[in-house]
């Protein structure tokens, strides 16, 4: 009588695992996935790496990045104006964001706004962004980019 007990309670044991383990996993929420794309793309430039800063732009003909009074459009004409703008390490400086705000428009899209900072060695150049993103399958991208520059 024990045995069948046992293993019984072990039957049921298993059941629970086998629903705890087919339970969907949840995701993060939009802001914590938006926030640590746009920390990964921080690092990317801190590191020299453009194009590993441009994995968080969405790879489309129809990306807009926006500074300076012009205007950029896709993916690749949008990393060679980085590349033109910054072309080694010293003009890149040390990227930092500060997130503002992070508001979540639906399930698949979202408007960031933030003011980033370069320290280099002999300026600090900084300014405010404005960022469009959309959930893609590749995770959530930016798909249109406004940055101005702070007047000193």
């Amino acid at each position: 009588m024990a045995a069948g007990r046992i293993r019984g309670a072990f039957a049921a044991l298993l059941v629970a695992v086998g629903l705890l383990s087919a339970a969907p996993v949840r995701a993060a929420a939009p802001e914590t996935e938006i926030r640590a794309l746009l920390q990964a793309q921080s690092a990317a430039w801190n590191r020299g790496d453009l194009e590993g800063f441009m994995d968080a732009y969405e790879r489309s003909d129809t990306l807009r990045f926006a500074s300076g009074g012009n205007i950029t459009y896709g993916w690749k004409g949008t990393l060679e104006r980085y590349q033109q703008h910054y072309p080694d390490r010293a003009t890149m400086g040390t990227l930092s964001f500060q997130i503002i705000d992070v508001a979540v428009l639906g399930a698949d899209a979202a408007v960031v706004f933030g003011h980033w900072e370069l320290a280099r060695a002999k300026d600090r150049p900084s300014g405010l962004f404005t960022l469009v993103l959309r959930r893609t399958p590749a995770g959530w991208r930016i798909t249109a980019d406004h940055t101005s520059s702070a007047e000193k």
